[in-house]
């Protein structure tokens, strides 16, 4: 097997770990194992288990990413065309709670553990980079602009996603969460003016 198919193979098995036994438990040998792989096939592959775990972060963002940008790209107006994003993510989130609650783990368990703090920032500085590209690309599409800076929407998006998220892991309500993204929609299309 070549080292690139090893790697995405180790990736996954991490992920597979993680959403089964939590990402404390997701040691390089717990990795390797669910792999069927020997240890020293992980230090081929990776400098690190941060450099993995950093993998694994932006394998679960660029992944809900794709789903809401080819929402994005279809027919319809610009809120039309939110409405369908922000709902494409939402759906996939009821689709795999265990993916996102590794996020949330991820993020936490980088800020606890010293040497890491740096993955959890990188984590959210990919979030939103993301939402910056996604607003951006709406606002061109649309021949709009933002009338709220860039960074801002893009963090403002950032916290609600992540909010909504967080407390329907907790409480499983997805009539009032799929309000909220309603909202949130509808919020945003309130900060869009016209492109002069």
């Amino acid at each position: 097997m070549a080292a690139k198919d090893r790697r995405e193979e180790l990736i996954a098995a991490a992920f597979r770990v993680m959403v089964r036994d939590g990402v404390v438990k997701t040691t390089t040998r717990a990795v390797v194992n669910e792999a069927k792989m020997p240890l020293g096939v992980f230090h081929y592959c990776f400098n690190s288990r941060e450099e993995l775990l950093q993998e694994v972060i932006t394998r679960i963002t660029d992944s809900g990413v794709a789903t809401a940008r080819n929402v994005f790209e279809g027919e319809g107006d610009l809120g039309a065309r939110i409405a369908r994003s922000l709902f494409a993510f939402w759906e996939g989130v009821e689709l795999s709670p265990g993916e996102h609650q590794v996020g949330y783990e991820l993020a936490h368990y980088a800020l606890r553990q010293e040497g890491f703090e740096d993955l959890a920032r990188r984590q959210y500085e990919h979030y939103l980079e993301v939402h910056e590209q996604l607003l951006a690309e709406a606002a061109e599409s649309a021949g709009i602009k933002w009338t709220v800076p860039l960074p801002v929407l893009a963090r403002y998006l950032n916290a609600v996603l992540d909010g909504v998220t967080l407390c329907w892991l907790a409480d499983r309500n997805s009539e009032n969460t799929r309000e909220v993204l309603r909202l949130t929609g509808e919020h945003l299309m309130s900060l869009a003016a016209k492109d002069e």
